[in-house]
């Protein structure tokens, strides 16, 4: 941590817990102090009393420009509306890695932000006190101001910036107990919310430049397959369109980062002075696709550098159910063993089997992907909505041959993200476009050849059994998960720990339809089978199904089996508790709703769900939820609810119908009016959060409440129907039923 003075007067704090070794070269370049480690952000005071914080992560609509701008200013102790809040600039150096992603933002930033805050003002004090000859213990603070009681004089922090700037960065600050906080733990209002929402350009869409040129790809319409040859003639006539030419994503042999993928490599692409022009041009391209067989991917990053065989069949939906149910057969990969799990089966008085299904899902951030890019020989300006930065750098790095100080990345705004932005090829394709045009570029992806481009939610599937002994007590457990091209389970989550025969296997079928990182990996299908399960295993133990889950918790608690448990037993029992005294479980509306529950932990926090369902023009009808959360300390109240309402309303919609499908390679989906989402009027009337109180640091949030949604609504819809859904979406057979 170390601070220097900002020209016209002032104190810049820079602090970070990410050293790098390129520290002591870009210190000259930005003319910062010698000593440099741990470096994250940047607090700026002004002469005249204003606090701008320069924010590292991108931000995506949870609301991160403002909590971790909260985190800084509650220990600076300064008075909220003289606040400024900015977007920083990608710098690896500088601010780290800059990744918003994995519900981590707040909880990876909490405690090195707090301590560059209280450092910030212990500085300031101890500028006071040499300037009033006082001792430094007798100097506090209040809203930005500098304060000595026995002589009664005070001073605005930007009165002492400048001398601040000049006194030694201490080594540890005193923090303050949380019962001091008056900004954190009280709701402030998005930083960007006027911004938003009177249409300001904050967005990856809205960024333009003198010159700028339209690109847009044309991908094959399937996947397996490739770019065989095109006729360009009719389209280079058009209005407006300044070239069209094919270009390589990665050459042979490229090594691929951990988040980089190549759904289709060999791009056509389309370069105009409009959307309108380029889109319409694109028409009028004459195309022949071919088959691309299997090739090889060169992969580094997670896992370290190795060939990775992408198969080429031309692949459908309902040849993927089959060759799922063949694999479903096999013997898969032990993940998890406790006892004798076979034993146990072999000598249960029942055994209890059910196998579960969930589709790919598309991302479908509301604003498609897109990506600014001016490559130069001497340097490469990009800019666009990305959720990390600094995983995109070392790919540009390599496929423009410039070093990372020649590469500048900005970042904009993200309407939508969910983990579809953590995977930066678009921002590829726009530098080797712009490289190639040698003009400035925005690429644009139209919603259809977003929705049809892959990085899906991966098609799951889970056979869950159980074992109870004569007494209906439970004995084993069994889980067996497969996918394509990846299996969902985890194995060290509840019940493991909780069953003293417990094993967990996953399987997986390689494809060449690409998958990421889907809000709340794995965990969004995982929860949804495994807590419909424990719902109709509740059933057949003749037990209320919060209290047989509060049961496994106890003696997962007082006598755990195993030694990998991820989760806390007591936090995890806490949120069953919490919902089901909120929401009245077994109370006066237990006979006015169809209720489900379901709990989960994931991403370090633990999120339990009452769906309530009632009969709407005679179909199911989510009405109410009642939600409640332990992500540790709540930083922001308003803003987390916000979050936790929204991944309500997402499960749900993903619940009931969420589905994207495949005939010969092709998606049968490619906008919204196939790709059924949730509409307004499907939206619950209420959802009612609730917040575990406690002293905790912060742990994750925006995706947390998002898995254990799916079954609670398919437990509600059991109390409401009769029937039990083991098949994502649910809607088909609700209508089947009706």
């Amino acid at each position: 941590m170390k601070s220097s003075a900002l020209a016209g007067g002032g104190l810049m704090l820079s602090f970070s817990w990410f050293a790098s070794a390129k520290a002591a070269d870009k210190m000259a370049e930005l003319n910062l102090p010698e000593q440099w480690s741990e470096l994250n952000g940047y607090i700026q005071i002004t002469p005249d009393n204003v606090i701008r914080i320069l924010c590292p992560n991108p931000e995506f609509g949870q609301n991160v420009m403002t909590s971790l701008s909260m985190i800084i200013a509650e220990e600076l102790d300064v008075d909220w509306k003289d606040v400024v809040v900015e977007m920083g600039p990608h710098d690896n150096v500088k601010l780290g890695p800059q990744f918003t992603g994995g519900s981590n933002s707040v909880r990876m930033y909490w405690k090195p932000l707090r301590e560059a805050g209280a450092a910030a003002r212990q500085m300031l004090r101890q500028a006071a006190a040499e300037e009033w000859s006082v001792p430094v213990e007798e100097i506090t603070t209040k809203n930005g101001v500098l304060l000595h009681p026995d002589t009664m004089k005070a001073a605005k922090y930007g009165e002492f910036a400048e001398k601040a700037a000049k006194v030694p960065v201490p080594e540890k600050a005193k923090l303050k107990e949380p019962a001091d906080f008056s900004i954190v733990r009280h709701s402030q209002k998005n930083v960007e919310g006027m911004k938003v929402v009177t249409g300001q350009p904050l967005f990856g869409l809205d960024y333009r430049t003198d010159g700028m040129l339209i690109a847009m790809i044309q991908h094959p319409p399937a996947f397996g397959m490739k770019l065989k040859s095109f006729d360009a003639a009719q389209a280079l006539k058009m209005p407006g369109i300044k070239d069209v030419f094919s270009l390589k994503l990665y050459e042979e042999g490229f090594e691929q980062g951990g988040f980089d993928t190549r759904t289709f490599n060999n791009l056509l692409v389309v370069v105009g002075n409009s959307t309108w022009e380029v889109m319409n041009a694109r028409k009028k391209l004459v195309v022949q696709w071919e088959p691309k067989g299997d090739t090889t991917d060169t992969m580094g990053g997670r896992g370290g550098k190795r060939e990775v065989v992408v198969p080429g069949k031309i692949e459908s939906t309902s040849a993927q159910h089959e060759l799922m149910q063949e694999y479903a057969e096999k013997p898969a990969q032990q993940l998890r063993r406790d006892g004798d799990p076979e034993t146990a089966f072999k000598n249960a008085a029942q055994v209890i089997e059910r196998t579960y299904n969930a589709p790919f899902l598309a991302h479908n951030c509301m604003e498609p992907m897109n990506f600014f890019a001016h490559v130069t020989p001497e340097k490469a300006v990009v800019a666009g909505p990305v959720q990390a930065p600094g995983w995109i750098e070392p790919t540009l790095t390599k496929l423009l041959n410039l070093p990372p100080e020649k590469i500048e990345i900005q970042m904009t705004r993200m309407g939508g993200g969910f983990g579809r932005r953590a995977y930066g090829q678009y921002a590829y394709e726009a530098a080797l476009i712009s490289k190639k045009v040698k003009a400035p570029i925005k690429l644009i992806y139209t919603r259809e050849d977003d929705m049809t481009y892959g990085i899906y939610r991966p098609m799951y599937t889970a056979t869950y059994r159980a074992a109870l002994d004569a007494d209906k007590n439970l004995i084993a457990f069994h889980v067996k998960g497969g996918g394509i091209p990846e299996h969902p389970v985890h194995a060290n989550r509840f019940p493991a720990g909780a069953v003293d025969n417990y094993l967990a296997e996953g399987w997986a079928i390689p494809s060449n339809i690409t998958i990421g990182a889907f809000r709340a990996p794995r965990s969004n299908f995982n929860a949804a089978a495994e807590q419909s399960f424990l719902d109709e295993l509740a059933e057949a133990m003749d037990k209320d199904p919060i209290e047989m889950r509060l049961e496994l918790l106890e003696k997962a608690k007082k006598n755990p089996v195993g030694e990998n448990n991820e989760y806390d037993a007591d936090r995890y029992a806490g949120v069953l508790k919490l919902v089901r005294e909120k929401s009245g479980w077994g109370g006066a509306d237990q006979g006015k709703y169809s209720r489900g529950v379901a709990a989960y932990f994931c991403h370090n926090s633990y999120a339990a769900h009452v769906v309530d369902v009632v009969t709407r023009a005679g179909t199911p009808y989510v009405e109410r939820v009642t939600s409640a959360v332990d992500c540790g300390m709540v930083v922001n109240p308003d803003a987390a609810t916000n979050m936790v309402q929204g991944a309500v309303v997402d499960g749900i919609g993903n619940a009931f119908y969420g589905k994207l499908t495949h005939k010969d390679g092709v998606p049968e989906q490619s906008n919204f009016d196939k790709y059924r989402i949730i509409r307004h009027r499907e939206a619950p009337q209420q959802i009612d959060v609730h917040f575990v109180q406690n002293d905790i640091d912060p742990t994750g949030l925006g995706e947390p409440p998002f898995p254990p949604v799916f079954a609670a609504v398919a437990n509600a819809l059991y109390k409401n129907t009769g029937k039990r859904f083991y098949n994502q979406p649910f809607q088909p057979d609700i209508e089947k039923q009706i």
